[in-house]
Formats: structure tokens, C-alpha cells, sequence
């Protein structure tokens, strides 16, 4: 990604509250809504590359993180799961995301539903290590994630390599993606303004899976 010019104080200070990556003193901590806006715009990238797969007929590159079937969870399920039970920070979703695109550019694979969950958790772990004071062990990650241990150890050197251990992420391309994901809301809102205009009421509901099953092999 090109270097970009550094956003004013104000600007970034605002931008981060309104994701939930900072919380203002009268503001009570809950789900930050980086995670909604993060599931909404991988849930549309992997919808768009199956179908580009799909319709030119031509194979994935397969990698360790791919599955046979996907997961029964969501990737918004997956990620409030992650978020509920790693106590990482917000922040640390951006960075897992940035992670992620560097992967899969250097590999030349596509984000699908075989194996978007397992980059996720590998991610997410690796993001909160190099970011966050304090974070849990690679069983613990494996245990939140539905993957053993020893996979998640697997998944975790090849994701390093992957991305030659480069793991900082400078302040402009934080900013970047952080106004990536705020114009992923403003999408979303604009769907929902249509919706209403149209006067279609309709309700999606996701219920929350009560037991959780290893990640699908």
C-alpha cells in the first residue's frame, strides 16, 4: 500500500471512537463497532471471490488454512466469539485484517469460506502478540478459535513466513483502513435508508450457536 499523508489528530482521534477503538470516558466498553463492520466487508470479499472462481472456473490456490467445508459460524459470529473470550483489543481486528491482506497477496490465494475462520484466528493471535501488553497463549487461542493446538502452532509459522515477519503496521496504513471500514458503515446505511424508502420490512436475526465444534477440517 502507498505511503499516505498522516490524517490530522482530530480527525484520527474521532474516527477511532466511532469504530470502538477508543472509548471516551462517559462511554460504557462493549462490542466495538470495528467487528461489525470488519465481518460486513470479509463476508462481502468472500462472496465476491467465490463467485469470481466460480464463474471463471478455475481452482483456489489451497493453502494450510483451507478446510474441506466451512464452518457453521458465521464470520460474525466468529469474530464476537474471538473478541468476547481473547479480552485483545479492538485495535488489534485492524491490524489481523491488514495481516490478512498482506497474506493473501503474497500467496495469491483467495479469501473463501474454507478458510477465512482459520486466518482469522491466526491473525487475531498474532496482531494481539505484537500489539497488546498482555495476551494468552497459543492453546488458549486454540481453544476460542475450535482448533487444536498443534494446528493452531502449524497455522501460526506459516502465517509468519507468509508474511516474511513483517508485522509493523506504520500509522498511515492503520488510518487507511480504519477509513476503509468507516465507509463500509456508510454502505451499510445507505442499503438500510433504501430498504426503508422501499418500505420492505424485513428482519435478519443471527441466533447464537450455543455449543462450538472444531473449525470443519
Amino acid at each position: 500500500m502507498g505511503t499516505l499523508a498522516p490524517e490530522p489528530e482530530v480527525t484520527c482521534s474521532k474516527k477511532y471512537l466511532a469504530l470502538g477503538l477508543k472509548i471516551s470516558g462517559k462511554e460504557k466498553s462493549g462490542k466495538p463497532r470495528v467487528l461489525s463492520l470488519l465481518s460486513t466487508l470479509l463476508e462481502r470479499s468472500v462472496q465476491n471471490n467465490e463467485s469470481l472462481l466460480e464463474s471463471s472456473q478455475s481452482e483456489d490456490v489451497i493453502t494450510i488454512f483451507h478446510g474441506s467445508r466451512a464452518p457453521s459460524l458465521s464470520i460474525e459470529q466468529y469474530l464476537d466469539r474471538i473478541y468476547k473470550y481473547s479480552c485483545c483489543s479492538p485495535s488489534c481486528f485492524v491490524v489481523a485484517h491488514i495481516y490478512m491482506e498482506r497474506f493473501i497477496e503474497c500467496t495469491g490465494a483467495h479469501l473463501t469460506s474454507l478458510n477465512v475462520h482459520r486466518l482469522l484466528i491466526t491473525s487475531v493471535m498474532v496482531a494481539a502478540k505484537f500489539i497488546d501488553d498482555a495476551f494468552y497463549n497459543n492453546a488458549y487461542y486454540a481453544r476460542v478459535g475450535g482448533v487444536t493446538t498443534k494446528e493452531l502452532n502449524k497455522l501460526e509459522m506459516k502465517f509468519l513466513f507468509g508474511l516474511d515477519f513483517q508485522l509493523h503496521v506504520n500509522v498511515q496504513t492503520f488510518g487507511s483502513y480504519c477509513s476503509l471500514l468507516e465507509k463500509e458503515g456508510t454502505v451499510g446505511l445507505q442499503i438500510e435508508c433504501s430498504i426503508q424508502a422501499c418500505r420492505i420490512n424485513e428482519s435478519w436475526s443471527n441466533k447464537d450457536d450455543s455449543t462450538w465444534s472444531q473449525i470443519a477440517r
